[in-house]
C-alpha cells in the first residue's frame, strides 16, 4: 500500500509555539515535527525572529548598543546576562508599541505568501511572545495588545508552553528569575486574551502525545490507496 496525503486545504494549518525562555518549544516542535514526517505530512517551520520581525537585525544592534546586554543563547555550562526585553523604561516600551506594531503589519504579508502545498506551517515563538513582553495589567496596555491582537492573523493552534520558572531559568540561564516569574504570569494573562491553549509543566512525552492530538486531525490524515499497476 502506497501513503498519500488528502486534498490540500485552502491554506496550511497553522500552529504557533510560544511560552518562557527555557519553557522547551524546541523540544516540542521538534517532538511534533518528526512526527508529521513520519505520518508523511508536510510542514514549514519559521523562527519568528529570524523570518518575520522588523529590521531584525538593527533590533539586536540597537539592543546591544543601548542596554550593555550579553548576546546568544544561555546554557547551564555558559549562563549570560540578556538585557532586551526585561528593560522596563517608559521610553522603552514605548519602542516596543512602534516595533510590534511594525511585526503585526509584517506579519499578515507574511501570511499572504506562506506556501499553500504544506499542510502545516509552524511558528516557532510568534507575536504573542513579544505582547507578553508588555505590562498587562496596565489598563493602556490591554487596550494595545487588544489591537494587535484584532490585527493580526490567528494560528489554528497556538500553543502556550508553561514553565515552573526556577527550572526554565536552569536550563536557560539569560533573564533574572524575578523577570522569568513576571513574563510568566504575563503569559498566562494573555493567553485568555488570545485564547492560547496552556500546556502546564508536565514529562515531555505527555505534552508531545497531547500537542499531536491537538493538532492531527481526520482533514489532515494520509489515506491508503492500492499502488498503480503497470
Amino acid at each position: 500500500m502506497q501513503t498519500r496525503v488528502r486534498a490540500q486545504r485552502q491554506r496550511p494549518r497553522i500552529v504557533s509555539f510560544s511560552g518562557v525562555d527555557g519553557a522547551g518549544k524546541s523540544t516540542q516542535i521538534l517532538a511534533l515535527t518528526s512526527f508529521l514526517e513520519q505520518v508523511g505530512l508536510t510542514y514549514s517551520l519559521y523562527t519568528f525572529w529570524d523570518d518575520v520581525v522588523a529590521l531584525g537585525r538593527v533590533r539586536e544592534r540597537t539592543s546591544r548598543k543601548l542596554f550593555k546586554g550579553d548576546q546568544g543563547v544561555g546554557s547551564p555550562e555558559t549562563p549570560i546576562q540578556r538585557r532586551d526585553k526585561n528593560v522596563t523604561t517608559w521610553y522603552a516600551t514605548l519602542f516596543r508599541f512602534f516595533l510590534y506594531g511594525l511585526d503585526a503589519i509584517k506579519l499578515t504579508f507574511f501570511f499572504r505568501s506562506l506556501d499553500r502545498g504544506k499542510n502545516l506551517v509552524i511558528f516557532d515563538r510568534y507575536l504573542y511572545d513579544e505582547l507578553a513582553n508588555l505590562a498587562v495589567d496596565k489598563k493602556m496596555t490591554r487596550l494595545y495588545i487588544r489591537l494587535i491582537l484584532s490585527c493580526i492573523p490567528v494560528p489554528d493552534v497556538a500553543v502556550l508552553l508553561d514553565a515552573d520558572p526556577e527550572s526554565a531559568t536552569r536550563r536557560k540561564p539569560e533573564y533574572p528569575l524575578e523577570f522569568v516569574i513576571r513574563n510568566r504570569a504575563r503569559y498566562l494573562a494573555l493567553s485568555q486574551m488570545a485564547g492560547m491553549t496552556v500546556f502546564p509543566p508536565g514529562e515531555i512525552n505527555d505534552t508531545a502525545a497531547s500537542i499531536r492530538a491537538l493538532v492531527y486531525s481526520e482533514d489532515l490524515q494520509p489515506e491508503l490507496v492500492p499502488p498503480r499497476r503497470n
